[in-house]
């Protein structure tokens, strides 16, 4: 089995050296500045899955070495902000049988690239274990909060062809499971990161924290609310009969077991780097401006992490 990992971040290098070290043939694509180093070293993850060090199969900045290769599985694990460049480069890999996994945050990656290279070759990842970069292709995993959960939104792909995607990632060791509800658990994470991701970063806190001051936790209820007011006014179906239920279930189950995170887009603002605050709080303030919903409290987080990011970058 050929599989190519598209973005060898904090993500990618933990997808790619797990199932690297489970037999398959790994290949990876990162970015061109990054390629001599990675190239030239094993990549490893350490952390709570133990200690892993990898050479793949191939490591290219194109995916021009891979055209000629049958390729079956592209883990996606771009940034989001890269999505659309990173879609029509993978298109050329892209065969009769091949599934693309979208396992990246926020909003609106799985309808981009579903429509770029069709439904029926498009799966989507609920990905919630915590890793950040040590340095390009060295990786620590964190916290583990649930399963990767894969599933097909458009009800196109077998189910049974899903199952056995999920069962090749968990026997490489990352605990994963067939998701026929994978757009909703999506949802839930955007919740999460909504709520957790850019206040963490403003603040330069972990999410216990956050969890545990009366002022944020009055600012995280104001995000979930407002997220929830635009997930009605656009039909998409949440499990929760509304945001006070989603609430209790946040701090009562979801925070205890990442309460020493800290939030990628505080490593992101650390390192100079642009973040995926507009898949995430900017995607709510833009769906909320297609049915004239006011989420003052979204916006105003949105501004302040959009200029932090210009400050930071020139």
């Amino acid at each position: 089995m050929n599989i190519v990992v598209f973005g060898l971040g904090a993500v990618g290098t933990v997808f790619a050296t797990f199932l690297k070290e489970a037999g398959y043939k790994v290949y990876g694509i990162t970015k061109d500045k990054y390629l001599n180093d990675l190239k030239s070293s094993e990549l490893r993850v350490k952390g709570i899955w133990g200690d892993h060090r990898v050479k793949l199969d191939g490591i290219f900045s194109s995916v021009s070495p891979l055209k000629d290769k049958k390729i079956d599985l592209i883990i996606l694990s771009v940034k989001s902000y890269d999505t659309q460049n990173a879609v029509k480069s993978l298109k050329d890999m892209v065969s009769e049988k091949t599934k693309v996994i979208v396992a990246q945050n926020g909003y609106g990656n799985y309808e981009i690239v579903s429509e770029e290279i069709g439904k029926e070759h498009t799966l989507l990842a609920r990905v919630i274990f915590g890793s950040k970069i040590i340095k390009p292709g060295f990786a620590e995993v964190t916290v583990n909060a649930d399963d990767v959960r894969i599933g097909d939104p458009s009800g196109t792909i077998p189910e049974e062809e899903i199952i056995k995607i999920a069962c090749i990632i968990k026997n490489a060791g990352i605990p994963a499971s067939y998701d026929p509800d994978v757009y909703k658990t999506l949802w839930y994470k955007i919740l999460y990161n909504c709520a957790l991701n850019p206040l963490g970063a403003l603040l330069s806190c972990s999410y216990g924290d956050l969890a545990e001051n009366e002022e944020t936790r009055k600012i995280m209820n104001r995000v979930i609310k407002e997220i929830f007011e635009v997930t009605e006014a656009h039909g998409i179906e949440l499990n929760y009969e509304s945001p006070e239920e989603y609430i209790e279930h946040f701090y009562k189950n979801l925070i205890p077991p990442t309460r020493n995170h800290y939030p990628s887009m505080y490593y992101d603002l650390k390192a100079g780097k642009k973040t995926e605050i507009d898949a995430l709080n900017g995607a709510i303030v833009r769906l909320a401006r297609e049915k004239d919903i006011y989420v003052p409290v979204n916006e105003t987080i949105t501004g302040m992490i959009k200029f932090i990011e210009g400050r930071l970058r020139g």
